[in-house]
């Protein structure tokens, strides 16, 4: 079943604009050793299972899209498409993550590919949760 996606306009799609933002408290997180470790006090947008943010600069070697699923499960992603490199962003109300291009490549949490243009999967990190703390493992 091919999920319904994230609702774009075609200049949206055309430019790759994500759905999902940055943290408001650009302090919220660290990168360190390989490591990303994220204050959820100080991250909103991840208290309720829908959310999602995007990490990005700081020094990360890439791009990484964290979500609180459905479940209540928190999982990281790198953030680049494997089709055309552009963002992803959580579809609502499914477990998959979808390309903001044209594309459209849509992933489920496992990395794989489930449709679109995609022909490789993303690489998925693990994640440790530990009180108000979240641990990224991008090694």
């Amino acid at each position: 079943m091919e999920s319904q996606g994230i609702k774009r306009n075609i200049f949206q799609r055309i430019l790759g604009i994500p759905a999902t933002d940055l943290p408001r408290d650009a302090h919220s997180w660290a990168f360190s050793n390989g490591r990303i470790v994220l204050d959820l006090e100080r991250v909103p947008e991840l208290k309720k299972p829908g959310g999602a943010v995007r990490l990005e600069k700081k020094g990360l070697p890439e791009r990484v899209l964290v979500i609180h699923d459905g479940e209540g499960v928190f999982h990281a992603f790198r953030n680049r498409c494997g089709h055309g490199g552009r963002r992803l962003d959580p579809v609502p109300g499914d477990p998959s993550l979808q390309c903001c291009s044209v594309g459209k490549s849509t992933y489920d949490h496992a990395g794989t590919v489930l449709s679109g243009p995609a022909n490789s999967p993303i690489a998925v990190y693990r994640v440790d949760a530990e009180g108000a703390k979240l641990t990224i493992h991008l090694e």
